[in-house]
């Protein structure tokens, strides 16, 4: 059974005249272990489809489910984990424990996890300094490392290398599909055909439509 489901989703803001439809009859599944690259111009739709996968959002018309539950539903994150635009990191906490925040959380111990991820995204150096002490291209690696730090069965991503130079591209790229490798279905909305050259699948959406 696919870890995401996205059934006949269509989905819009604001009303009257002011109405505009993002979403148009939506259908996408992802599997344990797939990684699906969402390609598309600005304004496509691949925004509002993260947020709809991970449960920020819930879908005006059709049906979107992580492991079989509605993902609005889904608020533990060793199920579904995101990383947003705007990576959502705690300003107060340091960069260690912004990464920990969801193992804490479940009561899990976060050591052996920590230090792999702090390792592969090129956090090790600074994991004690505040985050916000740090660059927006260490914030986005901080929150793919939080976002993979319980092994979820989905990760969402929404443009996790726009902040990166080409190395650390490499290494999200690579965490990324390491997740995968070891069953995590990864959903990333990305301009980066970097991104999409790993993925096992790149969706493409123009105009709020899957392109086949």
């Amino acid at each position: 059974m696919s870890v995401l489901e996205v059934r006949a989703v269509s989905h819009g803001y604001g009303a009257g005249t002011g109405r505009v439809e993002v979403l148009h009859d939506v259908s996408l599944a992802v599997g344990p272990g797939e990684f699906v690259a969402l390609a598309g111009p600005s304004g496509s739709g691949k925004s509002t489809l993260c947020h709809l996968a991970a449960g920020l959002e819930s879908p005006e018309r059709g049906e979107v489910t992580v492991a079989g539950r509605p993902a609005d539903q889904v608020t533990d994150w060793a199920v579904v984990a995101v990383v947003p635009q705007q990576h959502g990191l705690l300003a107060g906490l340091s960069v260690a424990d912004n990464v920990c925040l969801p193992a804490y959380r479940a009561g899990s111990d976060p050591a052996p996890t920590l230090a792999a991820l702090a390792e592969a995204l090129d956090l090790s150096t600074f994991t004690r300094r505040g985050v916000l002490e740090t660059s927006l291209g260490e914030q986005q690696r901080t929150a793919v490392a939080r976002a993979l730090v319980l092994s979820p069965r989905l990760a969402v991503l929404d443009e996790p290398t726009g902040h990166q130079d080409d190395d650390h591209v490499v290494q999200v790229v690579a965490a990324l599909a390491a997740a995968a490798r070891s069953g995590t279905a990864v959903l990333v909305a990305t301009h980066d055909q970097r991104v999409w050259e790993v993925a096992d699948r790149v969706v493409r959406l123009d105009e709020g439509r899957v392109i086949v």
